[in-house]
């Protein structure tokens, strides 16, 4: 009997082992399980926070190696779904600083999630923050668009390598402002240099041209009409650089300018929107997302400082400005305030016809184009692709994607012109132009059909910006009709 007793106590006593065995790891049966709903947490310079949920079937830890500069809401807990919030304090240093949280659960699963924190590289131009201002900014984005007749860009100008008047062109004027207005167009692109008139090593923007563009802004702004101030070109600093291994200092050098640019220009209504970048060089998803990052910190910036800029519409670039690539690769940033961005394309095809003025290895010069402008007595200077199908393709791919979802397209540029270089003179001329005409009218009727708002590339080939008179009036009447 004795035997028997004993051998059920120990019976017992196997099975209140096992069942402690199994609570402590899962319900019998289970395999052991942990999982984090992120393994990699990234923070800008002013830190911020990042929730992060978890899934165990066991108890479980968090270990932070970094308490100086990181702090977790929650280190401990049970079974079941969790989460903790990572605050990352700001980083005051230039260097970008790392650290990896393990998570441990009683199961003996273990997770690294591994935070990342950018540095300073520049000091903080944001010193002046005041709170949302909505006067004179009552028009979202598809409002102000559809205010915005005509565009024309003063090309070659403030965005020169050297200076205002470093390829060729004069000073912006009062004067040649008013003569655009009454040319017809009621918005202006001011392509913008900033990075040459700036400190290598603080990026702060000089303050005399600040200043002067802050008055050509004022100069369309005076003859009511819209303003679209981009950073341009600017020596290639973003525009060539949408790699991994630059994205942090472009970013840094991003936020630096905007927030000076958009303090300087806040007190500007709703005729003043600014533009991330003008025609930045990706070409595929990996170049996109870092593109992305220069974008969103654009919007960011810019929200931040304040004012009328918390309601100011932002224009966002392409990639490549490239409707095609466009569609296939570009998302939208985020913003804190709803339907207060526009998209940016461009249009220049067929580039041999539009932009070419020799011929060059890649290609010959097309003279003609279009449907019944093609030349007989020149037959191999028309145009072999992109023609009015193109144009009706690129166009309603633009409205798809963007217009109509509810974001405006801005045609930032586009432009063909005619044929003066003497070793290259069309045997056809009166052809030639009228197939100039014919792209000017065809590409702005689409445009604007399709709800893209049309913005006219122009250096000083069409308007004399000294004597302010029109040097080529079948362009502007091409333009204008057109728009009508």
């Amino acid at each position: 009997m004795k035997l028997k007793y004993l051998y059920k106590i120990l019976l017992l006593l196997c099975v209140i082992v096992t069942s402690v065995s199994c609570s402590s790891s899962g319900e019998a049966g289970e395999d052991p399980t942990l999982m984090v709903s992120t393994t990699e947490v990234s923070f800008e310079p002013d830190g911020g926070t990042s929730d992060i949920s978890l899934t165990t079937n066991g108890t479980w830890t968090v270990s932070n190696p970094a308490t100086s500069w990181l702090q977790i809401n929650n280190t401990s807990g049970g079974s079941g779904t969790a989460t903790i919030t990572i605050t990352s304090g700001m980083n005051g240093s230039q260097l970008t600083r790392t650290a990896t949280i393990t998570v441990t659960s009683s199961n003996g699963q273990v997770r690294r999630i591994t935070v990342t924190q950018t540095g300073n590289l520049y000091p903080s131009y944001n010193l002046n923050t005041i709170p949302a201002d909505a006067s004179g900014m009552s028009s979202n984005a598809v409002e102000l668009a559809a205010k915005i007749k005509l565009g024309w860009n003063i090309g070659n100008t403030l965005e020169a390598i050297g200076g205002e008047n470093a390829w060729g062109n004069p000073n912006i004027t009062k004067e040649y402002v008013e003569t655009i207005k009454n040319l017809g167009f009621n918005a202006v692109r001011l392509p913008c240099s900033w990075d040459q008139f700036s400190n290598q090593t603080t990026a702060k923007i000089d303050q005399v041209w600040m200043d002067r563009v802050k008055e050509v802004v004022q100069y369309c702004v005076d003859n009511d009409m819209y303003v679209l101030l981009n950073i341009h070109w600017d020596g290639g600093w973003l525009e060539k650089n949408c790699t991994p291994a630059k994205k942090e200092s472009v970013n840094a050098k991003q936020k630096a300018f905007w927030e000076q640019i958009a303090t300087a220009m806040r007190d500007f209504d709703e005729h003043l929107m600014f533009a991330s970048a003008n025609e930045p060089e990706v070409h595929d998803a990996v170049e996109m997302e870092v593109l992305h990052s220069y974008h969103q910190t654009f919007v960011n910036t810019v929200r931040a400082t304040g004012g009328r800029n918390s309601y100011r519409v932002l224009v966002i670039q392409g990639p490549g400005t490239n409707i095609e690539r466009s569609d296939e690769l570009m998302d939208m940033p985020t913003d804190e305030i709803e339907g207060r961005m526009m998209a940016e394309v461009h249009y220049y095809t067929p580039s041999q016809f539009c932009i070419l003025f020799e011929d060059v290895s890649w290609g010959n010069m097309a003279y003609y184009w279009g449907e019944g402008y093609h030349s007989e007595i020149e037959p191999e200077r028309n145009a072999t692709y992109g023609e009015e199908d193109a144009v009706d393709a690129s166009m309603a791919l633009a409205k798809t994607k963007f217009v109509d979802k509810g974001v405006p397209v801005i045609l930032g540029e586009y432009g063909v012109y005619r044929r003066d270089n003497a070793q290259y003179v069309p045997q056809d001329l009166e052809a030639h132009n009228n197939s100039v005409d014919h792209w000017i009218r065809y590409v702005t009727k689409q445009a604007i059909a399709n709800g893209l708002i049309p913005f006219w590339w122009d250096t000083g080939g069409a308007v004399d910006r000294a004597n302010f008179t029109v040097k080529d009036q079948r362009t502007i009447d091409a333009i204008i009709a057109s728009g009508n």
